[in-house]
């Protein structure tokens, strides 16, 4: 059975709004702002993570956004990003811009939860901030795993909305990433029985 593992960049006040700055919003570009001489040491834990990985699952957006940015580039990570496969919810795509990839339609809580049952190992969730949030409400997510860039910004998108109740987390492990980025992984914890 697949384990959903939500993976992403955010600041200390957990906005993970346009970290390259590329999109547009006012306070992007964080990232590389305040990763520094991190990014490195970075970018070795993010390729390890690609190259454990079953596949990757996104929504429609961050299909477009990876396809515009990943497959024009070479090198280890890129190439294991592009060769991955992947799945994409969405009720409207019909066919997904990203390599190697299969679009699941209809419900997404149904779709994600049938792909479960059928990926052995770990299904990566990167970006698709609207489809983690409806993820982490039905129970789906195995574990969520955030690099916390140093520096507040007050303002932006942030991971987590409103949910129906509390989600409990256990801490599963805790370092640093160079000498300034903090790597945590939590476990959702949830009685036997209630993800799909």
């Amino acid at each position: 059975m697949g384990r959903i593992i939500i993976t992403t960049n955010s600041s200390l006040d957990g906005v993970v709004e346009d970290p390259d700055g590329k999109e547009g919003f006012r306070l992007g570009g964080w990232f590389h702002r305040h990763g520094g001489a991190d990014l490195e040491a970075w970018a070795q834990v993010e390729l390890d993570e690609a190259l454990s990985a079953a596949a990757l699952l996104v929504g429609r957006r961050s299909d477009e956004w990876f396809a515009s940015r990943w497959l024009s580039r070479d090198g280890a990570f890129a190439d294991r990003l592009n060769e991955l496969p992947k799945y994409v919810v969405s009720t409207t795509l019909q066919q997904a811009l990203w390599s190697n990839a299969t679009v699941l339609p209809g419900d997404p809580v149904q779709a994600v939860s049938a792909l479960r049952r059928t990926v052995d190992g770990d299904i990566i969730v990167y970006a698709s901030y609207e489809l983690c949030r409806t993820l982490i409400e039905h129970d789906l997510v195995d574990e969520l795993r955030l690099m916390i860039f140093p520096v507040v910004l007050g303002a932006g998108a942030r991971l987590f909305g409103e949910t129906s109740g509390a989600k409990p987390m256990r801490l599963l492990s805790a370092r640093t990433v160079g000498a300034g980025i903090a790597f945590v992984s939590y476990g959702f914890t949830r009685d036997a029985g209630t993800a799909g």
